[in-house]
């Protein structure tokens, strides 16, 4: 339960005796022994004292009485009436989304996040590595968790289930046909539209409808739980840099996937991250410049120059420079002008729009890369299903 419903009647009762809502915070807090900041419980609060009447409205402290005394959310009356002075008549809106406590989820996942943020205990990768490491990228492009696909019509099933099965034996295999090389380095690609959908109404960010898996809420989870996985796995092999890529599927909850894998893992000595929202990242390993990006924003012969604008001192530390694309679900190489270009190919089933417009057939895989830090990209892996 949230903390406004838990408390909501001493709350109202602050609020009509003209507290602020930093005053209401500390005096909920100290009254019932909480142990949650001063300022979580003010942000906790904070939206429904802003539907309520100022101290100074007309009957501001009736309403709030009246809907204490009956248990309503005060912030669901849209409007009300003084029948004759004796009595109160309260029209209560049904809000979108009604039975969803938003406040109870955000908890529950700060919660989840304290639990599970603990101090690793320091690994010395470097025990027992030769002169001749490679640096190993690992690129799960375009996974879209919460995507459906059904054979029936698109003559493939695709669901939450094959997704993460498919990541975690594509994870697998990269890792297997690269056991032949000493990795001292691993690049983790994540983003590139994880997500499948970022609203509860199973859309896109720009508001493309999707046929869909699962509510949005436990597809992020889902999602959250594949990538502590993979992340806590690949960590006892070497220390992993966390590329994060914004992507047009989930612009917004890909990036709050990533702040809380980038939390979950920040006392790690192994790792590292690159999770802000820039839609170009840049790596330097050695001789090599790696870059990343979805792929749906610049156009792909304006990268190199791109590159070359935005890490100038990479760029001229770097002999060997590689930028992987995502976004089209299939494969493309190109040689540019001291770049090599190369977009991914997919794991993900084929939905129905991309049935009937035709783009299906391209091999649906898993891909990985390793490079040396003199000689540059030396190895291409491939896992397919």
């Amino acid at each position: 339960m949230s903390i406004y419903k838990a408390f909501m009647s001493r709350i109202v009762e602050l609020h009509a005796e003209g507290k602020s809502k930093a005053e209401i915070a500390r005096i909920i807090k100290q009254e019932n022994g909480l142990t949650q900041s001063d300022e979580t419980i003010r942000r906790s609060i904070s939206g429904h004292l802003a539907d309520l009447p100022s101290k100074d409205a007309p009957d501001a402290s009736a309403i709030e009485a009246f809907a204490a005394k009956h248990g309503i959310d005060v912030s669901s009356i849209s409007s009300y009436w003084f029948n004759d002075g004796s009595g109160i008549s309260v029209n209560v809106k049904n809000k979108k989304n009604a039975g969803f406590d938003w406040d109870a989820v955000r908890e529950e996942m700060l919660t989840t996040m304290s639990d599970h943020k603990r101090e690793f205990e320091p690994i010395d990768y470097f025990d027992g590595i030769g002169i001749d490491g490679h640096c190993l990228v690992i690129d799960p492009a375009d996974v879209h968790i919460g995507k459906l696909a059904d054979s029936f019509e698109t003559g493939c099933d695709y669901d939450n289930q094959v997704a993460v099965k498919r990541v975690k034996e594509g994870v697998r295999g990269i890792l297997q046909k690269a056991s032949g090389f000493e990795i001292e380095q691993i690049v983790f690609v994540g983003g590139n539209d994880i997500l499948h959908i970022d609203s509860p109404s199973r859309k896109t960010t720009s508001g493309t409808a999707q046929d869909t898996d699962g509510m949005w809420f436990r597809n992020f989870m889902i999602a959250k739980e594949l990538y502590i996985d993979l992340i806590g796995s690949l960590l006892q092999m070497a220390p992993v840099h966390f590329v994060f890529n914004p992507s047009n599927h989930d612009y917004t909850h890909g990036f709050f996937l990533a702040d809380m894998i980038n939390t979950y893992f920040s006392n790690h000595n192994g790792f590292t991250s690159d999770a802000d929202l820039t839609h170009r990242k840049y790596y330097q390993y050695g001789a090599n410049l790696i870059g990343t990006t979805h792929g749906d924003g610049a156009k792909n012969q304006d990268l190199p120059l791109l590159m070359a604008t935005e890490a100038p001192v990479m760029w001229a530390g770097t002999t060997h420079r590689y930028i992987y694309t995502h976004h089209v679900h299939h494969k493309m190489s190109k040689d540019f002008q001291g770049v090599t270009l190369e977009s991914l190919r997919s794991p993900s089933g084929t939905d129905g729009w991309h049935h009937r417009n035709g783009y299906q057939h391209a091999p649906k895989a898993l891909e990985g890369f390793v490079h040396h830090p003199e000689h540059g990209q030396v190895a291409r892996l491939t896992h397919n299903f």
